[in-house]
């Protein structure tokens, strides 16, 4: 991600960008990528030769954190992991000019938590980029009641100049787009550990339209990366939110998903599965497919009670943008409405009116 990012910011912005890790070998490793991909793009004549070393010449590597000190702004993309993120973060500040913004891209953790120990908190803004990063538009702006103003409108208008869609979302878990994902995957692979068929459930939302089966979403995202979100998400609200035993299986077992590439189940994920309940009835798609929609209601009117983002509109353009659901329907509350979910949670629409039932 970082490389990806880097990449961004020199070809969206035309700026200097300097990247730094652990060790001059890992730097130039990042530094490798980014050539690499320039290569491509000029191989598929999307950019010229001069162009890519035009590109190339913005970005450098260092080792020295000293090299910070003239920085604008500072983002960073380790993974996932709270202590680590403050500990880039406790090394970086002093360094920095007292205007600098600091940024982190994290996809489910608090931000507030990750500024805990700087001097100027009011400085570090969330990020939340989608991968992979040069493709999906949107950027979860990710504000905490430390902020200052002027950081949270510098961080925006930076994700304008990249060519990015900003929606400013509160600091909770999971911000938007994973927390909707999260409880649709916990919805699913609770039928799946109750000893659902696995080919079944993962089809019950074909009819939605949605680009991808999700166990194939599970696939691309990874199931240590999902498990980390689900157990982050669980801490957080543990009466609706699941650690699947079958998703932490595999994960351990270090398979890549559930599914081989051709949406085939894999022998080794089949093995994990508990075995169905003989005396219980399976549950068949529509029921699967009603679980998971009544679930994805109750939650994102939850989301909507707590203020994460500003309405319905924003919660659909998230997942428009964010996890590429399908446009024909609006966007996921009008879809919600319409398959009679909403009411059946809330009593009523997102988007009461005509064509909706009052």
């Amino acid at each position: 991600m970082a490389s990806q990012l880097a990449l961004l910011f020199a070809q969206q912005l035309g700026v200097p960008v300097l990247i730094t890790d652990l060790s001059q070998a890992k730097v130039d490793e990042a530094l490798g990528r980014i050539a690499a991909h320039l290569d491509k793009l000029v191989l598929r004549a999307e950019l010229t030769e001069t162009g890519a070393r035009e590109l190339g010449s913005l970005v450098r590597g260092t080792v020295d954190k000293r090299d910070y000190r003239n920085c604008d702004v500072v983002i960073e993309a380790v993974f996932e992991e709270l202590s680590v993120k403050r500990a880039v973060f406790a090394e970086i500040e002093p360094l920095l000019r007292a205007d600098a913004l600091l940024l982190t891209n994290t996809s489910s953790l608090s931000v507030a938590a990750i500024g805990q120990g700087l001097t100027h908190p009011e400085r570090l803004v969330g990020l939340h980029f989608f991968n992979p990063v040069a493709v999906l538009p949107l950027v979860e702006i990710i504000s905490t009641q430390d902020n200052d103003d002027v950081s949270v409108a510098s961080a925006c208008s930076l994700a304008r100049l990249m060519g990015k869609t900003a929606v400013l979302v509160t600091d909770t878990p999971g911000f938007v787009v994973n927390r909707i994902l999260s409880r649709l995957f916990c919805e699913l692979l609770r039928t799946i550990d109750d000893g659902a068929d696995i080919q079944l459930a993962d089809h019950a939302l074909d009819p939605l339209g949605l680009p991808m089966t999700p166990l194939t979403l599970l696939g691309f995202i990874g199931p240590a990366v999902q498990l980390h979100i689900c157990e982050t998400m669980h801490a957080a609200y543990p009466d609706r939110f699941d650690v699947s035993t079958s998703l932490a299986a595999v994960a351990k077992a270090g398979l890549r998903g559930y599914l081989d590439k051709s949406g085939t189940v894999l022998p080794g994920a089949a093995a994990l599965l508990t075995p169905a309940d003989a005396g219980r009835p399976a549950p068949g798609a529509e029921s699967i497919r009603a679980r998971i929609l009544d679930a994805l209601a109750e939650e994102v009117g939850l989301m909507l009670a707590e203020g994460v983002v500003a309405g319905p509109a924003e919660v659909d353009l998230c997942m428009l943008l964010g996890a590429n659901f399908p446009e024909h329907q609006g966007g996921l509350t009008p879809m919600l409405d319409l398959s009679g979910a909403s009411r059946r949670v809330w009593g009523k629409e997102f988007h009461p009116g005509p064509g909706f039932a009052e």
